[in-house]
């Protein structure tokens, strides 16, 4: 059963709000909510310390900073997976709230908050204040919040990561996908969880926190981020046909009934293979070396989330993606 929300109504008096804001993250549009927020929060008296992260690393170490300062009420982020993610890793075990405003080009974990990047959803959040407590998974003691992959997809976010120059869109996946579904070899892999080897062979592996991957895709439709697991699904695959396969049955969310596909949850995961040069990804960057150790750190952070908010799916995804 998913935690309960508890509010956390803030007030001027209460401390001041560090506010992180990845400068590159985002496009334009993206980055305006978070300076209008900015602007929302100072003119009702709130004392906002602005904070630009030079890194990934830096994001994570004013969140650090922010943790331990008492005189720091709440946190708010302003930036894609990879800032969100550092910030939460540097808030690990923190009582104070964390508030994301998304700015980044997929926002997973915003996506399955229930944010949906506009202003008015930003500041309702922060108005009712509704609190839930976020897990977060470890993978090699690197901190993730999403989804952990491997194999096709830790291909992809690789070449990806290599052409990089500043904010990436959707489009930047597209030819990175097509290379790697036409030269892509299916290595084996084992996966096991809890100390129990489900499986041994060729395939792509999620792990994860959340139930929506990239465009919505219901990959790990069971996941909850508060619920103190990691989900895993496992595509048994060894072709280009029957990748298709699994893509179309996922795409239509009937992925969970096929007999070649294994899907269990779980506390600790470790996926390891014969094959050191297989790709990993953490929440769309490149990941660590095989073999991978995996653990969930439950109930790491307390984020705020949109009352009745649910996942937005491919549909409206889809729509924000082409503008």
């Amino acid at each position: 059963m998913p935690a309960r929300r508890r509010g956390v109504i803030m007030k001027p008096d209460d401390g001041y709000i560090a506010y992180i804001v990845n400068p590159k993250s985002g496009a334009s549009s993206h980055k305006l909510s978070g300076r209008r927020f900015g602007t929302y929060l100072v003119e009702r008296g709130f004392d906002v310390r602005f904070q630009l992260t030079e890194s990934l690393e830096h994001a994570c170490t004013l969140a650090t900073d922010a943790a331990v300062d008492y005189d720091c009420a709440m946190i708010v982020v302003v930036g894609g997976d990879g800032t969100v993610r550092e910030v939460a890793h540097g808030l690990e075990g923190s009582d104070k709230p964390l508030l994301i405003v998304p700015a980044g080009t997929e926002n997973l974990l915003a996506n399955e908050l229930g944010f949906d990047e506009k202003l008015k959803t930003i500041i309702t959040t922060f108005e009712a204040g509704y609190v839930r407590p976020l897990d977060l998974g470890s993978a090699n003691e690197k901190c993730f919040s999403s989804v952990v992959g491997f194999g096709f997809d830790g291909e992809v976010v690789k070449q990806v990561s290599r052409q990089r120059q500043g904010h990436i869109s959707h489009a930047d996946y597209f030819w990175p996908l097509w290379r790697t579904f036409w030269t892509y070899e299916f290595s084996p892999m084992s996966v096991e969880v809890d100390g129990k080897e489900i499986f041994s062979g060729r395939g792509l592996v999620f792990v994860g926190n959340i139930s929506r991957y990239a465009l919505g895709l219901q990959i790990l439709h069971h996941a909850d981020f508060s619920d103190g697991l990691l989900d895993v699904c496992i595509y048994k695959c060894a072709s280009r046909l029957h990748l298709l396969k699994h893509s179309v049955m996922t795409v239509l969310k009937q992925h969970a009934f096929s007999s070649d596909v294994i899907y269990q949850q779980g506390s600790s995961i470790t996926v390891s293979s014969d094959n050191p040069n297989i790709e990993t990804e953490i929440d769309g960057d490149p990941g660590p070396s095989l073999p991978v150790k995996i653990r969930v750190i439950p109930q790491a952070v307390n984020i705020m989330v949109p009352k009745g908010a649910k996942p937005a799916g491919i549909r409206t995804r889809i729509i924000r993606a082409i503008g």
